[in-house]
């Protein structure tokens, strides 16, 4: 959300408790992806009032992005074969997620 803009610079993000309910996930793992942000220059902390986007984020040089979606690709891809997914039900998913989140083409531009 942060790289795509729907989560501006200074906008405060949920809270630990928060986004592992909403995500599903041990909040251990939610804390330990905002440290990294933290670390990273993507998020910043301000006592007593929460955790925000960091004005001066970094952006993501060309090759770390190309190996981050490669990574991200390949897990998907697991979770794709082993459920039984065929290639264009996959495809169809991955590009409905990205249009829900705003990046992707509308239907009718297809």
């Amino acid at each position: 959300m942060i790289a795509i803009g729907t989560l501006p610079a200074g906008d405060p993000v949920p809270s630990v408790r928060e986004l592992a309910r909403e995500l599903r996930v041990n909040p251990a793992t939610v804390s330990r992806a905002y440290q990294r942000l933290t670390e990273a220059g993507v998020l910043i902390v301000r006592r007593g009032e929460g955790t925000f986007v960091s004005q001066n984020g970094p952006s993501m040089r060309k090759t770390e992005r190309r190996q981050a979606l490669r990574e991200g690709a390949g897990r998907y891809a697991s979770l794709a074969i082993t459920s039984g997914a065929s290639l264009e039900e996959a495809l169809r998913e991955l590009e409905a997620a990205f249009r829900n989140l705003g990046n992707g083409p509308n239907e009718e531009e297809k």
